[in-house]
């Protein structure tokens, strides 16, 4: 027997059982007339097995009562049951999409606008492309390396819900074959972008990424997810997904070249994710490829480092100066209130 709040679900073993105790028939003596193993009986009795068109003539023969009788029986119970699954899981999911941001999801336009509760569960399970919402937390898009500076439920299901949406936005994306070697002599020509705007760079950079079999996709910040940014696998193409909310040129493009750090590295689509050691590695990939150790070291090596030098510094290595800037910030060279007027603001949309 199984239940819900609403439903209950009795099985026709229940009926079987109460004609045994009737005739005082014991269930050894039972399978032996009905010619059937005393397990599958037991099963049969506890519900765990169908009772199919044969069990029910035999059972017509062995207790008395129609084929038609037991075959409806087992159909009663085969809806009552599947009543009492989706009661039980839709209450479920209910608790679960509470956890989900639907709010901000709904706000993107990813799903639709309600404050129903069960709405809000078909509606999720659309988007994650499920039949539980409690699959979401399994593996669905295994390997992501990514990006974020928090973690805890919220920024877990964030970064789900998040990722979620570049898998169904990539699809429409055409790429070439995966190319990593191409993408490592690409690098450097990506990293001279960084002077342009994003109107000139967007659509060359995704450009460049497709020829190495990578599609390239801008999402809204999640609220709670601390993302920057991921990468994964998704069948025959390399996902990379940026946030697009208003941030400094030298975060974005920080976040990106650590994104294809991941990729080069071979970090991505491995079984249990990135490991501390894999995100330090392509921090120290992205640092050194948008600003080259030994350059960087010989000019802080002057100590000199007022805003005409920065400049000039950031000017004769072909970068924005405010990556140069973030830089010296991130390693105490300077404080972290000098020269934001030099650090490009990015307005992207998704």
């Amino acid at each position: 027997m199984m239940r819900s709040r609403t439903y209950i679900a009795t099985p026709p073993g229940a009926t079987i059982k109460e004609q045994l105790v009737d005739r005082g028939m014991s269930q050894k003596e039972f399978a032996l007339r009905m010619n059937m193993s005393e397990k599958h009986i037991s099963r049969l009795i506890n519900g765990e097995v169908q009772l199919t068109p044969d069990v029910a003539l035999r059972l017509e023969m062995v207790l008395g009562l129609p084929a038609s009788f037991w075959s409806h029986l087992e159909m009663i119970y085969s809806e009552k049951l599947t009543k009492v699954q989706a009661e039980n899981e839709m209450d479920e999911d209910i608790e679960t999409v509470k956890k989900i941001p639907y709010n901000e999801m709904a706000k993107h336009g990813w799903v639709e606008t309600t404050r129903d509760s069960r709405e809000r569960v078909l509606y999720s399970r659309k988007f994650f492309e499920v039949v539980r919402l409690d699959l979401v937390k399994k593996p669905l898009i295994p390997g992501i390396a990514c990006r974020k500076l928090g973690e805890g439920e919220k920024s877990d299901y964030a970064l789900i819900a998040w990722a979620q949406k570049a898998k169904l936005d990539a699809r429409s994306i055409s790429v070439d074959s995966i190319n990593l070697e191409r993408l490592k002599t690409l690098t450097p020509e990506i990293r001279r972008m960084t002077t342009m705007n994003p109107a000139e760079f967007c659509p060359v950079l995704r450009e460049k990424l497709a020829e190495c079999g990578i599609a390239l996709v801008f999402l809204p910040h999640i609220g709670g997810s601390f993302l920057h940014g991921a990468s994964f696998y998704d069948g025959p193409k390399i996902v990379i997904g940026m946030t697009v909310r208003g941030k400094d040129a030298d975060r974005f493009w920080f976040s990106l070249f650590h994104e294809i750090g991941h990729v080069v590295l071979g970090h991505i689509n491995q079984a249990e994710g990135t490991t501390d050691a894999d995100e330090t590695a392509a921090d120290n990939f992205a640092r050194d490829a948008l600003i080259p150790f030994e350059a960087f070291r010989d000019y802080t090596a002057i100590n000199c480092f007022d805003k005409a030098s920065v400049i000039s510094f950031a000017r004769r290595i072909g970068i924005d100066a405010g990556i140069v800037v973030g830089r010296l910030q991130k390693e105490r060279f300077i404080p972290f209130s000098w020269y934001g007027d030099l650090k490009t603001k990015y307005s992207l949309t998704a």
